[in-house]
């Protein structure tokens, strides 16, 4: 194998697909990139067996051939090479990288021994803009499990009916969902994608409306984006029936402004931090909603406006949990719907259902 590509192409591919690359691998090819040179491109291929990244970048090729090198050290030798051309040599199972009038010689292994990669053929599909997947994602990834114990609470939920998608992710506290609508689809679809392959998707993902086509079969998803491959295994199991979880009447509801009332939460958790549960009440009675902190460093209290339809109400919850949904809100206004002081709590839009968090409260002790 003998090349030449652009040093910043070559960077920027690797430290892309070095997010793929296992970091506790029983098994050390997982720990490697491969390196594929073909006609007039170079293929860099990462995988830990649940998430796969490929990328191809332009190059010219003296001499076709692979082969796998260490990925992490790899990625730290090219991450600093910046020049316009790079020559990369396989002499001897060694690889001869030079640049400018330097060189650097890595140790290699067997580019056989590299997992194939899955091929999605005969799949369903669907198609919606970049921006859309992208901020479907992270409204409500955050709220994925983190807890081994329950695999399949450690991806999101992908739904599609009709011309709509609905993302739902949930860990035992909380329940974060989303709806986008989609340009097009194979058909209905529902599957579980890791969280953690679906964080790595939106990297890469742009604020516009280029068209993306994701690709499903039994078990992956796949998506290409700008000369980017990202394959993902999917989990097996049933997702939770969330519908049965989610309220619908409710006794207290409280139109607020999002930002102050994000501005205030986040000051009153201040004292919060340093308890197990982070707590923070809200007392609301008639047009005032009022947060107070408590702790041994001392006491915050704010009060805010707000629109009550309903009984008054005194709640405490997890600030955390709070805080992380108002931050993937855009809307100037936000209603915050209650039951009982012992209930969930309903996070929505003033107008319309394109996001929907659930929230568990704390009980209080009197």
């Amino acid at each position: 194998m003998k090349l030449l590509c652009n040093g910043l192409d070559l960077s920027d591919a690797v430290l892309k697909v070095v997010k793929a690359v296992s970091s506790k691998a029983v098994n050390p090819i997982l720990e490697g990139i491969k390196l594929k040179a073909k006609e007039d491109y170079l293929l860099l291929s990462a995988t830990d067996n649940e998430l796969s990244i490929e990328k191809k970048i332009k190059a010219d090729i003296t001499e076709e051939g692979e082969v796998l090198v260490a990925g992490r050290l790899f990625a730290d030798f090219v991450r600093k090479l910046n020049k316009d051309q790079i020559e990369i040599n396989l002499i001897n199972k060694q690889l001869k990288i030079n640049y400018m009038d330097s060189e650097g010689i890595l140790s290699c292994m067997n580019a056989d021994d590299f997992p194939v990669l899955p091929s999605l053929t005969d799949t369903d599909y669907f198609t919606i803009f970049s921006k859309d997947f992208k901020e479907l994602i992270n409204k409500v990834i955050f709220s994925a499990s983190t807890d081994d114990s329950r695999p399949i609470l450690k991806g999101c939920l992908l739904e599609i009916n009709g011309n709509k998608i609905t993302s739902v992710a949930l860990d035992g506290y909380r329940l974060a969902l989303c709806n986008k609508n989609i340009i097009s689809s194979s058909g209905d679809i529902k599957t579980v994608v890791p969280a953690r392959c679906l964080s790595e998707i939106s990297k890469f993902l742009s604020d516009d409306e280029n068209e993306l086509k994701i690709y499903i079969q039994k078990n992956h998803i796949m998506v290409n984006i700008d000369n980017t491959t990202i394959t993902s295994r999917l989990l097996e199991g049933e997702f939770i029936n969330y519908k049965m979880i989610i309220p619908g009447d409710f006794s207290s509801i409280v139109t607020s402004e999002k930002l102050q009332f994000e501005d205030s939460l986040e000051r009153a958790s201040i004292l919060s931090k340093g308890d197990k549960n982070n707590l923070v009440k809200f007392d609301v009675k008639e047009k005032i909603l009022t947060i107070t902190s408590n702790s041994e460093e001392g006491n915050i209290k704010e009060n805010i406006l707000v629109d009550l339809k309903g009984k008054d109400i005194l709640i405490a919850f997890n600030a955390k949990y709070f805080i992380e949904a108002l931050k993937n809100i855009a809307d100037d206004y936000i209603t915050i719907n209650f039951t009982s002081s012992v209930a969930p709590c309903i996070v929505q839009p003033v107008e319309g259902d394109e996001y929907l968090y659930l929230l568990l409260p704390v009980r209080i002790i009197n």
